[in-house]
Order: C-alpha cells, then structure tokens, then sequence
C-alpha cells in the first residue's frame, strides 16, 4: 500500500465517531433524497406512466351482443388504426349486497357495478395490477375494482350476493385490483359471466383498443369510428375514452404536486446543506494533522487527495445504504401516492438511483477539496500552530457579554461558543431553520387538511340518514318478511318512495331529533352554459345544514343559490351577482349569496326546493338529514328510529364522515416528510457539536479540572447549540407559515376550488409558540449524545488530548 493510502485509511480509522457520523449523515441524505426526488417525479403525469405501464386501452367499447355475435365483435379488434385490442368480454350491469364472513350486513347495498367475465388479468391491452388478495381461479369468485377516493367498503373474504341475476349468485370477495383505464368494476371467470345472462337474453360485449393516434380527442374519436365501421350497424353503443379517465386522474394528482414539490425542495437543499457541513468540517478538524503530513513531504496535492479520500469512504458507504434504504422506504410511500392518484403502482425512477449518488459524491469531492487545498497551502509551522484552535479574538466579545447575564456559567459559555466559528455556527443554524420550516408547514398543512375534510364532511349533514325510498317488494333485505332463503327473489324492480309525510312523524317523534331537512338531487340547465348543472335542493330549515362557505352566506330561501368556484368560473359571475336556471320550459333569475367548499368536477349549487318548482323541476325529498340533540346515541336512536320505521320499509342508518383515501395519503407523506427532514437536522447538529466537542476536549478537561460537573458539561454543550436551534425556530416558523400560505391555495386551485379562511389560519399564537421551540428541540436532541461523551469522558484523559 502506498503512503498515500495508508493516510488515508489512518484517518478514517482514527475519527471512528466521526466516519460513524458520516456514514449516517450520508446516508440520510441520500435517503431523504430519494425519497423527495421520486415523489416528485411520480408526482409529473403519474397516470400516464401507469397507463404505458399497463398498455392502458385507449377505447373502452361496449357492444350490443343483440346486434353483434361474439365472433362479430372480435373481428373488430382488425379495425384500421388499432395496434392491439383485448375481449371481447361479456359484461354485466348489477348491485350487490355486500356481507360478511360470518353474515353480518357491511353495505345493505352498493351501487350498480360493471363486472366483466375475464380469465386473464394481464394481455396486450388494460393489465390489470392486484392490490390485495389474487386474481380468479373458477367460478364463485370475484375481483372488485379498489375505489378511487373515500372508504373502501369492500373487505376480502366477504360475500358479494347479486339478487338481481339468476339465482342470486354469491361469490367470494377474493381479491381487490386497480385498472388505470376504469375498464369495470369487478371481474368474474367467462363462465361466471355467462351464467348472470337471463335465459333467452344475450350479454353484452367489451372490446378494449390501443390506437396507433391517440393523443387528441378527435384521434380518439376517429378511432372509435374504425371500430363502429367494422361491426354491425347499431351494435357499438358506447365507448369511453382514455382522456377522460386521465382528466380525473391528473386533477387529482395535481393537488400533490405543490406540497411534495415543497417537501422536496426543503429535503435536497437540506441534504446538500448537511452533506457540506460534514465534510467540510471533518476536514478543517484535521488541520494540525495536514501540518504533520506536509512535514514529513506531502505536497499541498497529495495532501488534498488524503482528505478527499477520508471523505469519500465513508460517503461512499453511507451513500450505497442511502441508496437502498431510500428505495425501500419509498415503496409505502409511492404506494399511497398512487392509491391518492387513482393510477397504477409506481416506484422510483432508475436514473435517480444513479443520479442522486453521483451528485452526493461530488458534493462530497467539491466540499473536501476547498477546505483541504486551503490548509494545504498553509506554512506548515502555521498549520501545526493553528491546528484546531479557532482564530484569535473570535468570540471574545460575545463571551464577555454572555458573561455578565444572569445566568450560570456553564450556560454562559455554552451560548458565546457559536460565536467562535460563526461559519460554522451559522450553516447549522441554516440546517435547523430548514428543519423548523419543515416541523411549521406539516402542522400547518396537516391541520389545513383536517379542517377541508371536515368542511367535505358537511355535504352530508346531521348524525343520521333516513332513504325515502324502500327497497322493491320483490327483493326484501336478508331476513326480512317475504325473503326466507327458499326459492330466488324475482328480479330487482324499481324502489318505490315511501309516504314522506308518515316518514317526517316518525322522525319529528323520535326522541332526540334536534331537527332534520330533507335533500333531492335534479339537474338543471344554466343559461350560457353547455350541459346540466346538478342542483341540491333542500325542503325544511336548512340553516343548520349549511356547506361549509369560502365567502358570502348559506341561502336563506327561494331564489338563492350557493355554488362551487367551478360553477363561478364557468359563469364568469361573481358572489352578489345572477344567473338565469332553466327548467322544464321555464327560466328563473336567482342571485348567488355564497361561494362554498365544493370540490367536484360537475358544476353543481345548493338551494331552496322552492326554487327549482318555480322552473318546473320537481324537488321531493330524496333523503333526510336529521340532527341529533347534543347527547343522544346515534345507534340507540337509529334502532329506536328503525322501529318507527318498519311498517314503512325504511331503514335510517348513521350519516358518513370518513376520511378520503387522498387526505390520508397526504397526512402518510407529510408525516414521513418530516420525520425524514428533522433526522438529517438532527444528524446535521450531532456532526457539528461532536466536531466542536472533539476540539474543545482540552479546554473540558481544564474546565473539569477547575471544578465543572458531569452536568454543567452537558448544559455547556448542550447549550452551544440551543442558542443557535432556538433563533432558528424564530426565523423558520415565519418562513414555514409563508410556505403554508402559499402551497394550501395553491392545492385548492387545483382541485378546483378556493380555501375557506378558517382553514388557512390554523395558526394560533399558542401553537405558533410551541412551534418556535422547534429548532430547539432539533438542536438539543443533536447535541446530547456528543454532550453525553463529553461528560462522561475523565478529566485525566481530557487534559491528555491534544
């Protein structure tokens, strides 16, 4: 071996605390890296990546098998344009009743699904990716599509009964899967399929293409018009296109994109901020060795070579278990991610695994070789005789200053330290302020995202829900009068409403009934604007049941509306201004009193029932909110209320309140966020305060000698470093509170509506306090296990360092 390499071996073997240090700094680093950087990459048209993954089909079309044979629809897949094509699949349109294993009702009914009869879940077009559970293996099986958003209702292993085909299948819940281009909700085996087709009935066929144009819409349609050309006239009836679905996808990931774009700006500045500290700080430690080297001949190069190869071991180490710690970290995260956007799995990009090294290793070069090549070219007598001594008078004037506060001296000391290498002292001091910004923009994001949920959440009113309608006669409910379990119910008709007048005495007699209001739901046209808007409309006092408002006020009666700010920015009207309601041959001129939390695609607003019946659009209760008085039960009024109930046919079950699948996943990521950017904080701090503690250890020893206690040492060291952690609180909370302002508008505008202001000032002066002590807390924590090591170490042993 060299001279040269048994250098530098010497000192990576020789500073063991100090490569230990490296070696983790390194590799958080890299770690919260790689995490910050493939989210933000995932973040940029993740559904187009899931859709070229999943050979999504561009075309979703929908044959009348009536007018179509089977091998008819097939032929189609040979349609000009068509590059690859899947099917066709026998469809079915049905509502199960969700049970579970041991019988017990989880959803009495859910909505109509589209189920598909497919033996494969892979195939040149839509695989299909399997998030729970397996895919088929015969009949009595099936696969259910996982929802987008909201609480997933279906568990595995239950039972999905189907009263509404022949003989009233019931299948097991066998596996929960995503196709990126919403092909179905739920898939059986061909044969299962065919069995739901009604005897002398014909299924009808799914035919799914891959277009060799398809970026535009009028692509897209050309296309479409190939395949309709191919099959027998009349039997294409419907066809959804790939855009579409990607519409609703990149909406929905856009809300991502400004605070993960956040997050990982804060971590690589951080990670490249800390990586500089290390480093360069390892090596201006050693600038007494450096004078040793060039005594016995080193040159200023070789010299320099020596310390960037001492930094490199240990980056280089810290860098590979980044790399892996990173990917693997990164798999929960990249999967709530991609359950938040509705699109295929994702995972980190290969070129950040081969990026973000290569540019933590330059980092490493570039800060070892600045400082090394500066004491290099030091005099080797001045280099011997600076060694680690900080410059003279640094410091002097804050120490006498630090002196003469009331404060003990171990105290004193420990705050005038900083000011002896204020380099040093303020890149930490950079480091901790990123971390309190950090701790400041989660609580305030975290608690901004409560806040919108809970706002969501008042779209569905009250405690309890009462249906008007009833389940039809010849489908009773398990265990109900007429359904004993013998011969097959008789297919499903349509629910018929119950009289509302019994419906409202039974809830205006119920005990606890604070109060209720009843909700319909009617389309409507808008003058000026293409389509239908969707109306709520409210019969009965619904002042309690207000959405919750952006600005203006909730209707107070007829010709008032409330809207979402897509129905604003469709209108081009304002708060305070009109539109014209179109109905059934008659139009109505309403004023617009209140802008409300609405996050829906469709242009929809709220208002009196009174106010559609004025353009002949029927209004009846569709539903009742009923508000309970404070204290009652909610389950023992429902079953109270069910009982009432009962000669009626309808059930009143508790109002939902649960949390979307997308809040949840920015509350996962905003908490690994965080966590990732106060540990490369507190890595940053450890490093820093065991270099000083290293350098310091004679002048401990002296101070130890004179009569200074294990925990005045630990209350020194600890110290140097709160000064510095709690004026980075000050600064940071005021920058995290901007960032806050800025992002949480921002993600409202994407999801195409505006944020209430109450769930903007979520900051109160106690909570601003608390977070203030955020960079101390960062600090302190750094600092005890070098202010540990440095107490405990014996004063003999202090004194006989140099």
């Amino acid at each position: 071996m060299s001279a040269l390499g048994k250098v530098v071996r010497a000192g990576v073997g020789r500073r063991r605390v100090q490569t230990v240090v490296m070696v983790l700094t390194t590799m958080m680093a890299v770690t919260a890296s790689i995490m910050a950087a493939g989210l933000v990459v995932a973040s940029r048209a993740p559904f187009d990546h899931a859709f070229a993954q999943q050979r999504g089909a561009h075309l979703t079309a929908r044959f009348d098998g009536g007018r179509a044979t089977r091998a008819q629809v097939a032929a189609t897949a040979h349609a000009a344009g068509v590059t690859a094509a899947a099917g066709p699949f026998a469809v079915v349109a049905a509502s199960p009743r969700i049970t579970g294993s041991g019988g017990g009702t989880i959803v009495s009914e859910a909505g109509p699904l589209t189920i598909a009869g497919r033996a494969d879940r892979g195939g040149p077009v839509d695989a299909v990716t399997m998030l729970k559970g397996h895919w088929l293996t015969g009949p009595g099986q099936i696969v259910l599509a996982s929802q987008d958003d909201g609480p997933n209702l279906f568990r595995l292993g239950a039972t999905a009964e189907f009263p509404g085909l022949p003989g009233s299948p019931k299948l097991e819940i066998v596996g929960l899967a995503r196709s990126v281009s919403k092909t179905a909700d739920a898939w059986v085996v061909p044969a299962q399929a065919a069995a739901f087709v009604k005897p002398g009935g014909t299924p009808s066929y799914e035919m799914l293409y891959r277009f060799a144009h398809a970026g535009t819409s009028a692509q897209v349609a050309a296309g479409r018009a190939a395949v309709a050309a191919d099959a027998p006239k009349g039997a294409l009836t419907a066809g959804l296109s790939y855009l579409t679905t990607k519409h609703v996808a990149d909406e929905r990931s856009a809300t991502f994109v400004p605070f993960i774009v956040a997050f990982g700006v804060l971590g690589l500045v951080m990670s490249v901020l800390i990586i500089g500290i290390v480093v360069s700080g390892a090596v201006s430690a050693g600038t007494r060795r450096i004078g040793v080297l060039k005594s016995l001949g080193l040159t200023p190069g070789q010299v320099g070579r020596a310390y960037i190869g001492q930094a490199l071991i240990p980056a280089a180490a810290g860098t590979a278990l980044g790399v892996l710690v990173g990917n693997l970290a990164s798999v929960p995260l990249l999967s709530q991610a991609s359950d938040a956007y509705g699109a295929g799995s994702l995972a980190v990009a290969w070129w950040l695994d081969v990026a973000v090294p290569a540019g933590m290793l330059a980092l490493v070069v570039a800060s070892a070789l600045a400082p090394a090549l500066r004491a290099a070219r030091l005099r080797t007598v001045e280099a011997l005789a600076i060694g680690r001594t900080p410059r003279v008078g640094r410091g002097r004037l804050a120490a006498r200053v630090a002196s003469r506060l009331p404060l003990p001296r171990a105290v004193t000391m420990g705050l005038a330290g900083p000011f002896a290498r204020p380099g040093r002292s303020a890149t930490i001091w950079v480091a901790v302020a990123f971390g309190a910004i950090g701790v400041t923009f989660a609580y305030g994001l975290g608690s901004s995202l409560s806040a919108i949920q809970d706002g969501l959440n008042r779209d569905n009113p009250g405690q309890v829900t009462v249906p008007v309608y009833a389940p039809p006669v010849d489908a009773p409910p398990p265990g109900a009068a007429g359904n004993t379990g013998g011969a097959p119910p008789a297919p499903v008709g349509r629910p018929a409403p119950v009289d509302r007048g019994r419906l409202v005495s039974a809830i205006t007699a119920q005990q606890g009934t604070a109060g209720y209001v009843g909700e319909s739901e009617a389309q409507v046209g808008v003058a000026g604007v293409p389509g239908a808007a969707r109306a709520d409309a409210y019969q009965g006092d619904a002042s309690w049941a207000g959405l919750q408002m952006v600005s203006g006020h909730w209707f107070t009666g007829p010709g008032q509306i409330v809207v979402g700010h897509r129905f604003l920015e469709a209108t081009g009207a304002r708060v305070g201004g009109t539109v014209t309601l179109e109905g059934d041959g008659r139009s109505a001129r309403v004023t617009i009193v209140g802008e409300a939390l609405i996050v829906d695609d469709a242009l929809r607003f709220s208002t009196d029932y009174r106010t559609l019946t004025a353009i002949g659009v029927e209004a009846q209760p569709e539903m009742f909110h009923v508000k309970l008085a404070q204290g009652t039960d909610t389950d023992t009024y429902v079953a109270g209320l069910d009982t009432a109930l009962a000669p009626l046919g309808v059930e009143a079950f508790p109002s939902g309140s649960g949390t979307s699948a997308t809040i949840v996943a920015m509350d996962t990521l905003i908490a690994t966020l965080t966590l990732m950017l106060v540990l490369v904080a507190g890595l940053g701090v450890l490093n820093t305060v065991v270099l000083d503690t290293r350098e310091r250890v004679h002048d401990i020893g002296v101070m130890k000698a004179l009569g200074m206690s294990p925990r005045q040492t630990v209350a020194m060291v600890v110290t140097s470093v709160a000064g510095l952690g709690l004026l980075a609180g000050v600064v940071g909370v005021p920058a995290g509170m901007a960032l806050h302002g800025v992002v949480v508008p921002a993600m409202g505008s994407a999801a195409g509506t505006r944020v209430p202001h109450a769930d903007l000032a979520v900051f109160h002066p106690v909570v601003v306090t608390l977070l203030a002590l955020a960079g101390l807390v960062i600090a302190a924590a750094g600092a005890l296990l070098p202010a540990g090591w440095a107490a405990r170490t014996s004063t003999a042993a202090s004194l006989r360092t140099e």
